[in-house]
């Protein structure tokens, strides 16, 4: 994919790309031979960590630091690639950053509902609508947007959560009729319960007992079908939500 073989790269954004489900789907994407941009906020160490489990692989990336809880930040540094790069196209984005903030509603102070939603809904829209244009002038494009079983079903202790991944799943629905004509898909993936950081303080014995196949999953599972839903093999596949969750009840 190398530009000096002649060959036009493929770019791929995936935020929240330096650690857990993010830094799988990360690899899996250079894999596929997209140039990936790895969106991070503090965690620098881990995000060129990522950068070079790729470069081992034979792969290529980038770190491109932003907070996707703010507007101006995502304008700033996502808009300023995206104008500084008119010979490059972001053809496949993976809206992966998100955050958690538990509590019971009647105890949940106004910034952790504000936080959260911001983080995880209000990111989707000022991200992707950057990045859309370009997919559909290319008449291709790839968004994947990881959700939650959360957004699914609700989860107590978790309403602005809940909330936030209900709103991106209503969202890929409606752009995914919006952008289908032009080529590019949009689609969800719900993952369970996957052993990650966001899960280190969930008791997996009491847990893994209500999934029929009674584990947890791998990061690697989610990011393989990322992959799947950004190649060309996907196209008439848009406007899904695909649970990933060893056969979870919803």
């Amino acid at each position: 994919m190398a530009e000096e073989t002649g060959k036009i790269k493929k770019y791929a954004l995936v935020t929240g790309g330096s650690r857990g489900i993010g830094r799988a789907i990360s690899l899996k994407l250079a894999e596929a031979g997209y140039f990936v941009l790895i969106n991070f906020q503090r965690n620098q160490v881990e995000a060129d960590k990522t950068v070079a489990l790729i470069a081992e692989n034979g792969g290529e990336a980038a770190t491109l630091k932003f907070d996707i809880s703010d507007k101006a930040d995502i304008e700033k540094t996502l808009g300023g690639w995206v104008a500084a790069n008119k010979d490059k196209s972001i053809e496949v984005l993976v809206n992966n950053g998100g955050i958690r903030k538990d509590n019971l509603m009647m105890m949940m102070p106004e910034s952790d509902w504000e936080g959260v939603l911001r983080t995880n809904l209000d990111s989707f829209f000022y991200i992707t609508r950057i990045l859309v244009p370009g997919m559909m002038f290319k008449r291709f494009g790839r968004i994947i947007n990881i959700v939650s079983l959360s957004g699914i079903k609700g989860m107590p202790g978790q309403t602005n959560y809940s909330a936030s991944k209900a709103g991106v799943i209503g969202a890929t629905k409606a752009l995914a009729q919006e952008v289908g004509r032009r080529g590019v898909t949009v689609n969800a993936i719900a993952p369970g319960f996957i052993k990650t950081e966001m899960t280190e303080g969930i008791d997996e014995a009491r847990f893994k007992a209500l999934i029929p196949m009674q584990r947890f999953g791998e990061a690697n599972e989610v990011a393989e079908l990322v992959a799947f839903l950004a190649s060309k093999g996907s196209s008439y596949i848009t406007g899904e939500v695909i649970n990933v969750n060893g056969g979870l009840y919803t």
